[in-house]
């Protein structure tokens, strides 16, 4: 099937426009999701155990391989995409206020090196519309695999104004997330990555951890887990401080990395465009991220690797730096829809005590 995709699909897409291809992908995806039995019979063929569930943060995970935030932004696609063989999936990023996005366009292909440059801006329908959308999915059937949901900023909101707006977006989402994520790491909202330094962090993430027990008490269950998704383009220095301020709070976990603002010399004189860089150029670094993490933490924080991973070997090697799971997107979108059955299919023996 991978041959097929590369050799038929993938050429007749990539003759569409970017974001037009994408969004022709999410209407297919859209209409397979409303064929159940269809579905599960692709969730029976693709969906790859671990030999047994992955249980990390308080969560079990029927493989090492998600998708990452950016391709379901308001969660319409989520619940087929078990059939495609993914073990979580992240929706979003979902802003407190509904936005279009930057102008198009916006998304670049750059086929030779495997890469996309985005600068979406957080496009998405707003906190409200999306946990609508979710609590009418929520009565549909029972979720088989764990469902994340990634917030960031609104664009209009100013940074001292910050924490009120992620706390909106917490306060609607969180009953019908297994896990939230704070994305403070997007290179395409303006001044969104100075919400890295300690003194807003520690805000951000103090308050949301506050609000996040809080609710668990009053409602009788255990807190979701917070992660941090975090930029490749910190400084070992930043990251260590990063790092120090979850360590205080107390966070569940973090996913490394974003997409990059940076361009190696190899690339720099084609990958022109401005926006974050990902797919395989990213993946030493965010490799190299992940490894620095888990080295600094004793591998006591649960680390979820993202970028540049585009076949077994790159999925190997993030969790040889210490992930406990990957996430893919640019990935999924050049090696075409069963690549996260293959890859977690890859990654299975690592957790099934084979090695």
């Amino acid at each position: 099937m991978g041959v097929f995709y590369k050799r038929l699909l993938r050429p007749l897409l990539f003759l569409q426009e970017p974001e037009k291809a994408h969004d022709y992908g999410v209407a297919f995806l859209a209409a397979l999701g409303r064929l159940n039995r269809v579905c599960r019979i692709m969730e029976s063929w693709n969906q790859v155990s671990s030999g047994r569930p992955i249980e990390l943060f308080g969560l079990r995970f029927p493989n090492a391989v998600g998708l990452a935030a950016g391709m379901d932004k308001n969660a319409r696609i989520w619940r087929v995409l078990p059939a495609l063989g993914f073990g979580h999936v992240e929706v979003g990023t979902v802003t407190a206020q509904r936005q279009p996005g930057n102008p198009s366009p916006r998304i670049f292909r750059y086929p030779e090196f495997e890469a996309l440059v985005n600068r979406m801006g957080f496009n998405n329908d707003g906190a409200e519309a999306v946990a609508k959308r979710l609590k009418l999915q929520q009565k549909q059937k029972r979720r088989s695999i764990p469902l994340g949901i990634n917030i960031g900023k609104t664009k209009v909101v100013p940074l001292d104004k910050a924490v009120d707006d992620y706390l909106f977006s917490f306060q609607h989402l969180a009953p019908y997330a297994d896990y939230i994520t704070i994305n403070v790491s997007s290179p395409n909202t303006p001044g969104l990555r100075e919400l890295h330094a300690k003194e807003h962090l520690s805000e951000l993430l103090g308050t949301l951890y506050t609000a996040n027990r809080s609710r668990a008490k009053k409602l009788g269950q255990p807190p979701i887990p917070l992660l941090l998704k975090i930029s490749p383009d910190l400084s070992f220095a930043q990251v260590d401080q990063v790092l120090e301020v979850m360590t205080d709070i107390g966070l569940d976990g973090i996913i490394a990395t974003n997409t990059t603002v940076e361009r190696s010399p190899r690339i720099a004189s084609t990958i022109v465009e401005s926006g974050g860089l990902s797919g395989r150029p990213l993946h030493a670094r965010s490799a190299h991220v992940i490894n620095y993490i888990y080295r600094a933490t004793g591998g006591r924080l649960p680390i979820i690797g993202s970028g540049g991973i585009h076949d077994a070997a790159s999925a190997g090697a993030t969790m040889d730096a210490g992930a406990s799971l990957v996430q893919v997107y640019t990935g999924f979108i050049y090696e075409g829809p069963f690549f996260p059955r293959d890859i977690a299919w890859a990654l299975a023996p690592r957790h099934s005590g084979w090695l």
